[in-house]
């Protein structure tokens, strides 16, 4: 098939966003993230889902604008099909389905973890298939062997927390504003992170655990708060270094192990932690101790965006791989 010009839509939790690809090209990426969550501390479904009622129109014109092309010029639609909540994905998908129907143009149903991992193929360097992936985002830790754009395959997840709950929810337990991730990476630069020794699970295979780490940590500044109220405050920086470099240790682990049994040389980083920069010090150190050829998104490629879902409607259309008006949103859309 010819190379397609595709209008995506992503809106699989609180990030709504809208872009075009013509020949595999981005030339718009549009993102409106929502604040209203902050107050509460965690995404709210319903209030995520009311934002990307307001946002997602506004969002679409601005990105037909960007890239100034005409929505009867589209060749397709792609949007997020899960997974994700489903009352984000929901105003996503009917939006797609109805504008799609207007203009008579074809769907492309996405799924988001997919888009995660080929979001390497935006932009120069590009991995040569096949390459092992290491996503990491709030919901979702993942080991998956890609083998080509339409073939993957997971071999270690995590049974219980994503690394990123994990980094939002020891953030929250020292008082750090949401989301927690963040500024647990910022603060953890300025501490020692062998200070505090936190357990984490020896999963086997190439499995995760991090809902024990939460655990320990809580207990931890239970009992050390007891002792001195004011010890998270007068340790924050060397608490945030040591959480972090607790998690981090433990997917290192995992990869090389993961790398080592697949023979895998290309290892690439995907998802929203991977903006993190311990995290990608990690990586690029223990990459020059293996040989490893290491692959990382642009950052606004990391986080949730429509771009992803563009590159991965782009492959589907050249695969043929189309859907109809009867598809659904699946908020637990396997990989």
């Amino acid at each position: 098939m010819n190379a397609p010009l595709i209008l995506a839509i992503e809106s699989s939790c609180d990030d709504t966003s809208a872009a075009v690809m013509a020949n595999g090209e981005i030339l718009s990426n549009v993102v409106a993230t929502q604040q209203v969550h902050e107050q509460y501390g965690g995404v709210v479904p319903e209030l995520a889902s009311r934002a990307h009622q307001q946002h997602l129109i506004p969002v679409v014109q601005e990105a037909l604008r960007r890239a100034k092309v005409a929505k009867t010029d589209l060749d397709a639609v792609a949007f997020t099909q899960g997974p994700g909540l489903l009352g984000s994905l929901l105003v996503g998908s009917m939006f797609a389905k109805t504008f799609a129907l207007a203009l008579d143009k074809p769907l492309l149903a996405v799924n988001h973890m997919r888009a995660h991992i080929l979001a390497h193929f935006i932009k120069d360097p590009k991995p040569a298939f096949p390459f092992l992936c290491l996503t990491v985002s709030g919901g979702h830790t993942q080991l998956v062997v890609v083998r080509s754009a339409m073939e993957m395959e997971i071999i270690g997840q995590t049974i219980d927390d994503a690394a990123g709950e994990a980094f939002d929810k020891t953030a929250k337990l020292l008082g750090l504003p949401y989301p927690g991730g963040p500024h647990l990476d910022k603060l953890a630069r300025q501490g020692n992170p062998t200070r505090f020794a936190f357990p984490v699970g020896a999963m086997p295979g190439y499995d995760f655990s991090f809902s024990g780490l939460k655990t320990s940590v809580l207990y931890f500044l239970r009992q050390q708060t007891q002792q001195n109220e004011n010890f998270v405050q007068e340790n924050l920086a060397d608490l945030c270094a040591s959480i972090q470099y607790t998690i981090i240790q433990t997917l290192m682990r995992q990869l090389r192990r993961a790398a080592h049994d697949q023979q895998l040389r290309q290892v690439a980083l995907a998802g929203g932690v991977a903006a993190n920069s311990g995290l990608r010090t990690a990586l690029q150190e223990l990459a020059a101790e293996e040989g490893w050829q290491v692959f990382i998104p642009d950052f606004e490629f990391c986080t949730d965006n429509a771009a992803m879902v563009a590159m991965t409607g782009h492959f589907q259309y050249q695969a043929g791989q189309f859907t109809d008006q009867l598809i659904s949103p699946d908020p637990r859309l396997k990989l």
